[in-house]
């Protein structure tokens, strides 16, 4: 049986090497989808995870958008993240549909005085950052504080959720 219309490689020089033909159309088809996913991509940072943008002009080296640890007790979530280096005025909080968002603005000036030498270097960016969060958390009572470039934010969980809450004893086999 012939098939080497149906495969999207053909043997080079060497049998043991198999080269993509350029020519076949799900090859062709393969790149204009990797191309397009590229240039998609592009418009986020390289370490987008879903919940995270970044907009501005941030040098590579320099990340705007805010490290963060959620953490859940038995009777609240605490969302901490890092802002060094702003103020609470240059971020806003909201919450919607069990959705709580941080967004705000990121200037960074450095300044370097050396000698024969002057060099000052500006960035700014636009973060935000969305938490989701679970049908247990009371949104009415939300609490934030933010000091030393630290905001601390304390999601209560309902008074129905903390009596549905049952620790179960693990025994030693």
């Amino acid at each position: 049986m012939k098939t080497g219309k149906l495969t999207p490689w053909r043997w080079g020089k060497n049998d043991w090497l198999a080269m993509r033909d350029s020519s076949d159309p799900f090859s062709l088809f393969h790149d204009e989808v990797n191309s397009l996913f590229k240039s998609f991509t592009k418009a986020f940072d390289s370490d987008w995870n879903g919940l995270t943008r970044r907009y501005g002009n941030a040098p590579s080296g320099i990340d705007i958008s805010p490290r963060l640890d959620v953490v859940e007790t038995d009777t609240e979530f605490k969302i901490t993240a890092e802002l060094p280096g702003m103020d609470e005025k240059d971020v806003e909080l909201q919450i919607s549909n069990d959705r709580l968002t941080i967004k705000g603005e990121k200037k960074i000036e450095k300044e370097d005085k050396n000698g024969d030498y002057y060099r000052m270097e500006r960035a700014y960016g636009t973060f935000c950052r969305v938490i989701p969060l679970p049908e247990s958390a009371d949104t009415e009572k939300v609490e934030a504080s933010f000091g030393k470039g630290v905001l601390k934010i304390v999601v209560p969980k309902s008074k129905e959720a903390e009596s549905e809450l049952r620790r179960i004893e693990i025994r030693k086999e």
